[in-house]
């Protein structure tokens, strides 16, 4: 399940993350992503909301999916990741089809976006068993290379 969060929700999970220590294996995501995805989600809430989802298993966040810029032309970009002990469970394949349906619902999109790192063989199922199509290959500042994805939406 998903459920759309604000930057501001995003700038607590941040400060309750820097507050108490956490297993890496079980976090909804590290300290510094949190910050980097409540900054990214405030620059886009004022020209499309949501920016973010977080990813729920059994009501529990375990994830978190994001519009990684403000959609041009209909097409959003997404980033997702989750926690690494729900890993391998079916979670974002579900949670991403989820997002998919969203997104055809919502008037505003016509198309959506993602890269994954060539070796990221998971994230790359995930999307294409939520018919995404690989189309083409880039490369990214953090990541190296990276594989290039869209889906067209009905």
């Amino acid at each position: 399940m998903i459920l759309p969060v604000t930057a501001t929700a995003l700038r607590a999970l941040h400060h309750d993350a820097c507050q108490h220590p956490f297993d890496p294996g079980s976090a909804l995501a590290p300290p510094e992503v949190l910050h980097l995805l409540a900054g990214l989600a405030a620059c886009i809430e004022p020209a499309f909301v949501p920016a973010a989802w977080l990813i729920l298993d059994d009501g529990q966040p375990v994830g978190l999916c994001s519009a990684t810029r403000i959609p041009i032309d209909g097409d959003l970009n997404i980033g997702y990741g989750i926690a690494p002990d729900r890993q391998g469970r079916g979670i974002t394949t579900r949670a991403i089809g989820e997002l998919v349906r969203w997104c055809a619902r919502d008037g505003r999109l016509r198309k959506l976006t993602a890269e994954t790192a060539v070796d990221n063989i998971a994230s790359q199922r995930v999307l294409a068993r939520n018919g995404f199509l690989q189309v083409g290959h880039g490369m990214d500042a953090d990541a190296g290379p990276v594989l290039c994805w869209a889906l067209e939406l009905p």
